[in-house]
């Protein structure tokens, strides 16, 4: 007994957090590292508790003993899915349905009248959901453009809607969401551009219909890895996704916007975030964190 003693000892000794598995700082530092490096998330030196939280349920699922273990596997080849799965974990994937609505009525009243005009004088339309968790931001994206053009699904009108999380994109694409997340979507878009069906534990909920997946495309992104998209973009919606991202990180990512941009297009941010640096002079603030690509701006 006393081997096991002295074991448990250490443990309560060597660990960040008391509690069912060994946390040490080295553990700490190898998971921070890796969500940087993967996916550019900081993590600074005080999330602590947070990491153990949202990752505990990981090494329950796994069935592994400790941290330690855990970021072995990371370490490894056959951990590829896995760190998928940690920055999933780690990030915080809160979003519903014309979620900060002023950027949506901004949308309808200053942006879209004039796409529309175009779409139908036989020019593209292009808006990039960023960060579009599980769908939700681009089909009221979608939406807001069906309201404006009812026949948007047979033009040349398109939202790409990306994340780094798979789990949601699926979600995404699978486009069934609950009553009670339908709450927020006017009762005649949700019958019109809906279809009522049921969850998989059979409660009631609402399917995309053909005009929203015609127009909505999900694809698996890496916001600080490689684009393959050329854009040009008359909006992108980017909210909410940076704050978790190092301040020269995102000054470097509103600039990759630039190029992307078509001339006087917008980009929508974040409640909490604010251009600065670098990025700042390439932009005009129009309405609350909602900008403007300025006149012959070049990255």
């Amino acid at each position: 007994m006393k081997p096991a003693v002295a074991r448990s000892s250490l443990r309560r000794e060597a660990s960040l957090i008391d509690g069912e598995f060994a946390f040490t700082q080295d553990d700490y530092r190898q998971i921070a590292d890796i969500a940087y490096n993967d996916a550019g998330i900081d993590l600074g030196d005080s999330k602590a508790s947070l990491v153990y939280s949202r990752l505990a349920k990981r090494l329950r699922t796994l069935q592994l003993e400790s941290f330690r273990n855990y970021c072995a596997l990371l370490s490894r080849d056959e951990g590829r899915e896995e760190r998928q799965q940690m920055v999933a974990a780690l990030t915080t994937n809160v979003t519903r349905f014309f979620r900060e609505p002023h950027h949506f009525e901004h949308l309808r009243t200053q942006v879209l009248p004039s796409l529309v005009k175009s779409v139908r004088a036989g020019k593209p339309m292009r808006i990039w959901s960023a960060a579009c968790s599980s769908g939700e931001e681009p089909y009221s994206i979608a939406l807001s453009i069906l309201a404006a053009m009812p026949d948007a699904a047979s033009h040349n009108v398109r939202v790409l809607a990306t994340d780094i999380d798979p789990n949601v994109l699926h979600k995404g694409d699978t486009g069934i969401y609950s009553d009670s997340a339908m709450a927020s979507v006017p009762k005649e878009a949700r019958h019109r551009w809906f279809s009522p069906t049921t969850d998989a534990t059979g409660n009631r909920a609402w399917s995309a219909g053909p005009e929203l997946r015609k127009i909505v495309t999900f694809k698996k992104l890496n916001l600080i890895g490689q684009w393959p998209m050329r854009g040009p973009f008359d909006a992108i919606f980017c909210r909410n996704a940076l704050i978790y991202f190092k301040e020269d990180t995102q000054v470097d990512i509103w600039c990759r916007f630039v190029p992307l941009l078509a001339p006087g297009a917008y980009l929508y941010i974040g409640h909490s975030e604010r251009l600065f640096g670098e990025a700042a002079p390439y932009y005009v603030n129009e309405a609350i964190t909602t900008y403007r690509l300025a006149e012959a701006a070049t990255p």
